[in-house]
C-alpha cells in the first residue's frame, strides 16, 4: 500500500527547501520517507534522484542554520584527522572530519540538522566538541570515498621495490615442478600478482592476460577493448605466477593438463570489492591465465549512459515494458551484451515482479533477482534451469545465452505462454539473429510471433574531448565511407585522436556503445514466415528506418564521440 505523504510534517532542511521553492512539499515528504526506508541520508536521496542539485541544498542549509559553507575541493584534508573517527560512523552518517583546532573537530556534512551524527561522532572521539561545516553532497561523497579507500590497507604495501627480486632470477632457467607448489606463497610473486590486479583496476581494464611463450613471459591488459603489454616478468616465474593465481581462485594447483575456471574476490576497501572471473588453459609453454574483471558498478548504469540514439532508446524502453515475448541482445564477445541486459533488468526489478536468471557464469550479483549458476558438470544446464523457472511463476526470465535448440525452444514456449524472456546470441546483427534461430531448428512461425526486439551492438573507444583533433575530409570521401547524403549536405566535422601525453597516450578514454535496435514489424513477420534470408530481412529493416550498426557508428563519429578509424575497426564498411 502506498504511503501517504501529504500528512508528513516537514522540518529542518526539508522545510527550508520547500519554503525556498526548490522542492514541492509532496516531493519533499516522499523523499524523506524514502530516505528513512532505504536508510540513507535525506540529502543523498534528493541529489541522486535529481530532485534538487547539491549546490542549492548546501547554500539553503548554510543560510537557514547559520553554518559556514566550505568548498571541500579548495582545502587539504589531514589524513590523521580522518582517522580519529571510526570508519563505520563515517559511512553511516556521510560525515567527514575536515580539520581539528585544539579539542574541536570540524565535520563536513551535507545536512547540519543531523544532530545524531554530531552527537555519535562526538562520543566516538572521546571528548572535545564537534562543529558542523556545510559541504555540497556530491563533493563530500567523493572525498569520503577517497578517504576510506586511501585509509584501507587490505591489499598491503605493494611497493615496486619489492619486485626487484625478480631481476635475480636468470631468464630461461628451469626448476622442478615441485617448486611451483612449494613457493606459491613466495612474497615477491604474491606482490607482483596483487599489483597487476590493482593496476588493471586503476587503468580501467576489462581483462588481464598472463601469457607464457618459449622465450618470454608477458602480461597484457585489455583497456577500452584493445590489448596492451604492461610487463615482462622473468620466464622462470611463469609456473609460480600461474600457481598463485590458481590458489587465489581456488583451483587445483597440481592439475596442469586441463583448463580450469575459478573466481577471485578482491577487497579494495570495506565498501568496494571487485570480482575476477578466472580461466586457465594449458598451452605449449605453460599455463595461460585470463582474468575478467567483473565490476558490479557496470550493471548499475542508467540507459542514458549506454549511448543509444533517442529513437533507439524509445524503442528499447517500449519493448522492455511488454509483458511477454522475447528480448534479444546480440554481438561478439566483449561487446557489452551483459551490461545491456542488466540495465534492462535493473529497470524492471521491482517488488511486484518475479525475475529469474540462468547464467554461465553469474557475473554480477543483483539484489532482488533469483540468479542460478549453470554448471554442466553437476547437470544444471540452461534447459533444466528454464524448466525449473517455469514451475515457479516467473514474470521475467533471463537466459545468459541461447546456445542450442533445446534452450531456444523452451525460451520460445515461455514467451508464448505469457513470460518476458531476455537472452543473448552470438550473431552479428538483428537480421542474422532471425535466421540463426531458424538454423537451430526453431520454426519460422515461432520466431516471427515471439520476438519483440533484437539489439545488435558493438563497443568503440571514445575520443578524449581535450585531445581530439579535427581532420578535413572531402565530401566524396565521406559518402564513400557511408555517411548519408543529407548528413554531408548539413556539414560533418570528423575528429582523430590526439596525443594526450602521459595522461592519455592513445587519445581515447572510455568506450561508447553503437547499436542496431530492430523491432519486428508485421512486414518483417511475413518475410520470416515466407523464409526470407538475412539480406532480405536487412533490406526490409532499412526500408523501415532501422539504423544498422555501421550507421550508428557513423553517427557517433559525426558527433565527435569517436573517430572514423575506430568505427571502421569495429564495424563492416
Amino acid at each position: 500500500m502506498a504511503v501517504s505523504t501529504n500528512r508528513v510534517p516537514l522540518s529542518g532542511l526539508a522545510r527550508k527547501l520547500v519554503m525556498d521553492g526548490l522542492l514541492e512539499q509532496e516531493a519533499a515528504a516522499e523523499a524523506f520517507q524514502e530516505s528513512l526506508k532505504n536508510k540513507i541520508p535525506f540529502v543523498k536521496q534528493l541529489v541522486e534522484n535529481k530532485l534538487v542539485d547539491a549546490k542549492s541544498i548546501a547554500h539553503a542549509a548554510s543560510s537557514e542554520f547559520g553554518v559556514p559553507l566550505i568548498d571541500i575541493d579548495c582545502i587539504e584534508i589531514d589524513p590523521d584527522t580522518i582517522k580519529i573517527v571510526s570508519r563505520d560512523l563515517l559511512q553511516k552518517h556521510g560525515a567527514l572530519p575536515l580539520y581539528k583546532r585544539g579539542t574541536r573537530v570540524f565535520l563536513g556534512v551535507a545536512d547540519p540538522t543531523n544532530l545524531q551524527a554530531l552527537d555519535e561522532i562526538k562520543f566516538n572521539i572521546g571528548g572535545g566538541t564537534t562543529e558542523a561545516v556545510v559541504v555540497e553532497w556530491d563533493k563530500l561523497a567523493k572525498a569520503l570515498d577517497k578517504a576510506l579507500e586511501e585509509s584501507d590497507t587490505s591489499l598491503g604495501d605493494m611497493d615496486d621495490g619489492d619486485l626487484e627480486d625478480f631481476d635475480d632470477v636468470e631468464v630461461g632457467t628451469t626448476e622442478p615442478d615441485r617448486d611451483d607448489d612449494a613457493e606459491v606463497d613466495d612474497a615477491p610473486v604474491v606482490r607482483f600478482v596483487n599489483k597487476c590486479l590493482l593496476d588493471a583496476i586503476k587503468k580501467g581494464a576489462s581483462d588481464l592476460h598472463f601469457e607464457p611463450y618459449e622465450k618470454m613471459y608477458r602480461v597484457r591488459f585489455r583497456v577500452d577493448g584493445v590489448l596492451q603489454e604492461v610487463s615482462r616478468p622473468p620466464l622462470a616465474l611463469s609456473g609460480k605466477i600461474a600457481a598463485r593465481i590458481k590458489v587465489m581462485s581456488r583451483m587445483d594447483v597440481s592439475e596442469r593438463r586441463v583448463p580450469q575456471d575459478g573466481r577471485i574476490k578482491l577487497k579494495l576497501s570495506k565498501t568496494k570489492a571487485i570480482d575476477f572471473r578466472v580461466s586457465t588453459c594449458p598451452t605449449l609453454f605453460g599455463e595461460k591465465a585470463v582474468l575478467r574483471i567483473l565490476d558490479s558498478d557496470a550493471a548499475k548504469l542508467q540507459i542514458d549512459q549506454l549511448g543509444y540514439e533517442d529513437h533507439q532508446k524509445e524503442l528499447f524502453l517500449k519493448n522492455l515494458a511488454k509483458p511477454y515475448g522475447m528480448f534479444l541482445v546480440t554481438g561478439p564477445t566483449g561487446s557489452g551484451k551483459t551490461v545491456s541486459l542488466y540495465t534492462g533488468i535493473n529497470i524492471l526489478n521491482q517488488e511486484d515482479i518475479n525475475i529469474s536468471t540462468a547464467e554461465d557464469p553469474v557475473e554480477i550479483n543483483l539484489p532482488g533477482v533469483n540468479q542460478v549458476q549453470v554448471d554442466e558438470r553437476t547437470g544444471m544446464t540452461f534447459p533444466k534451469a528454464l524448466k525449473a523457472f517455469l514451475r515457479q511463476d516467473p514474470d521475467i526470465i533471463l537466459v545468459g545465452e541461447i546456445r542450442d535448440l533445446e534452450t531456444g525452444s523452451i525460451g520460445v514456449k515461455a514467451a508464448q505462454t505469457g513470460h518476458m524472456v531476455m537472452s543473448t546470441l552470438h550473431t552479428n546483427d538483428g537480421p542474422q539473429t532471425l535466421t540463426r534461430l531458424q538454423d537451430m531448428g526453431i520454426q519460422a512461425f515461432a520466431v516471427a510471433t515471439t520476438i519483440n526486439l533484437i539489439t545488435g551492438q558493438r563497443l568503440c573507444r571514445r575520443l578524449h574531448p581535450d585531445y581530439r583533433q579535427p581532420i578535413d575530409m572531402p565530401d566524396d570521401a565521406l559518402l564513400k565511407e557511408g555517411f548519408p547524403q543529407e548528413w554531408v549536405d548539413e556539414g560533418i566535422k570528423i575528429f582523430s585522436p590526439g596525443d594526450g601525453g602521459a595522461e592519455c597516450p592513445s587519445g581515447y578514454k572510455g568506450r561508447a556503445g553503437i547499436y542496431q535496435v530492430m523491432g519486428i514489424s508485421d512486414a518483417m513477420k511475413r518475410l520470416i514466415i515466407e523464409g526470407a534470408n538475412a539480406v532480405q530481412l536487412a533490406d526490409q529493416a532499412g526500408d523501415e528506418g532501422v539504423w544498422d550498426i555501421r550507421k550508428s557508428g557513423l553517427s557517433k563519429a559525426r558527433a565527435g564521440i569517436t573517430s572514423l578509424a575506430e568505427v571502421n575497426r569495429v564495424t563492416v564498411e
